[in-house]
């Protein structure tokens, strides 16, 4: 059996702190609150110490020591993650190393449209880079603001570009990574073609940060679109949504870049509680579905494509009404929609969240059963599933009812995601589609997955980190 991480000694923790200068070791517990507490507050850790390293070298030195004294690490970007894997536990043995210092472009190379960044820069400066560049980096999440690359990848977080250019995983070509003994890999290769062997990056991309340290990331670059439309359809039937996304998606083609599901309950509390918003429609629809359609090349009709996909669906009946965005402004409105519907809710009590992927032909009967099973079990809760309907990603949101106390409604959160689970995986599909594992979803990921499987990741996560001091007890 694996040996349990030890608490480290006051001299492993100054000699940690002597990597990386006093400066940027923080041992004041009110310095290290904002390290230690995930943004919805679900979890609240302690630790020995937070380190922030301004290089891969320091990265190496502080796990070389941490292997060697069987310290527990754990390892933190932007502290965005909504599954508390980049909380530590509530022991206070851990050493949280946050890689914020680690922000600098080593270079960007527009021939082979790659950038390579370190882990620490955050999502929307890398975004804007790449702009500069006259490139299009289309990871895009609500946090991108806060969010750090190394973070992204070792969630392999997906977002709002997912159907048209892949999650992280797919954005990554090569990755610099620091294991559990200090030894570095550069991996750092811009290759779309690399047959040699093992693909070892994609081991590390989602592992969350329990297999090796992402220091440094090459990343893929697009053209930059120049022409940009923004359209959001209202239908009455959920069960009509798969089959106009497969029409638009068929007329589209590689144009279609988004495709958003939002339920009306969802665009009310936007309504209610965001700023900058209006409703599209003046009547309600009980459903809306958001989509993009973008093009690099000057003077694409997108117009007319989107006029004619929006046509033969209100023909077909599987829509019941249509608006375009006459301006870069009103697409923002439209946008807005979407990327408040997650905050807002905070607004309307406790919260019970689900992040979850099936079939997109079986979205319908998912959120269909789980409507259900929610009203049996909670009475009155309101469900606001919403996400990204072009790839099946489903964050099936459940608000408390407004008269129930809210520490009440999330006494039952570990009944209702087991409920809500078991009907995505009755459905064939994944209880995890973007979110990670982390803390919250640890004890499910045994039922979720094969034996076969859990005893596989036990082996890789054996061979890379022996002493199991890389965010144990996160996602295995």
């Amino acid at each position: 059996m694996t040996e349990a991480p030890r608490a480290p000694s006051p001299d492993t923790l100054n000699a940690l702190a002597r990597i990386v200068g006093e400066d940027h070791a923080i041992r004041d517990p009110d310095a290290m609150a904002p390290y230690l507490v995930e943004w919805r507050d679900l979890y609240r850790g302690k630790a020995a110490l937070v380190l922030k390293p301004g290089t891969t070298q320091d990265v190496s030195a502080i796990l070389a020591r941490a292997n060697e004294t069987r310290t527990a690490i754990v390892p933190q970007g932007g502290n965005t993650g909504l599954v508390g894997g980049q909380i530590p536990f509530e022991t206070g043995q851990e050493v949280v190393v946050a890689l914020e210092r680690l922000n600098h472009v080593r270079g960007i190379d527009l021939a082979s449209n790659t950038m390579t960044v370190e882990a620490g820069l955050v999502l929307a400066s890398a975004q804007q880079v790449a702009d500069s560049a006259g490139r299009l980096l289309p990871l895009s999440l609500a946090s991108e603001g806060s969010c750090q690359i190394g973070g992204v990848l070792a969630t392999n977080a997906g977002g709002m570009g997912v159907l048209a250019y892949g999650n992280a995983r797919e954005l990554a070509l090569g990755l610099e990574v620091v294991l559990a003994d200090g030894s570095v890999w550069n991996g750092l290769k811009s290759l779309r073609k690399d047959n040699s062997g093992y693909d070892l990056k994609d081991l590390f991309v989602g592992s969350e940060g329990t297999l090796g340290i992402i220091t440094a990331a090459v990343l893929r670059l697009y053209p930059k679109p120049v022409e940009r439309l923004t359209a959001m359809v209202g239908l009455s039937q959920l069960e009509c949504a798969p089959a106009f996304f497969a029409r638009a998606l068929a007329r589209a083609g590689a144009a279609l870049t988004a495709f958003e599901l939002l339920p009306r309950i969802g665009v009310e509390f936007v309504l209610k509680h965001g700023h900058g918003v209006r409703d599209p429609y003046p009547e309600p629809h009980a459903w809306y579905l958001l989509f993009e359609l973008t093009s690099p090349r000057e003077g694409e009709d997108l117009a007319s494509l989107a006029e004619t996909v929006l046509a033969q669906g209100l023909d077909a009946g599987e829509i019941d009404g249509a608006v375009i965005a006459a301006s870069l402004a009103q697409a923002q409105e439209l946008w807005r929609l979407r990327h408040l519907m997650s905050e807002v809710q905070r607004s309307e009590g406790g919260s019970i969240k689900h992040d979850v992927a099936v079939s997109v032909a079986r979205v319908p009967e998912f959120i269909t059963r789980a409507n259900q099973i929610v009203e049996l079990m909670i009475p009155g809760a309101r469900p606001v599933p919403f996400g990204h309907l072009g790839d099946g990603n489903v964050h099936y949101n459940v608000s408390q009812p407004p008269s129930m106390d809210r520490a009440i409604f999330l006494s039952h959160w570990e009944a209702l995601n087991a409920a809500v689970h078991e009907i995505v995986l009755d459905l064939g599909g994944s209880i995890s589609a973007e979110h990670g594992i982390g803390r919250l979803k640890r004890d499910l990921l045994p039922h979720a997955k094969q034996a076969v499987e859990i005893d596989l990741m036990r082996k890789i996560k054996a061979a890379f980190d022996p002493n199991n001091i890389l965010n144990p007890g996160k996602l295995l």
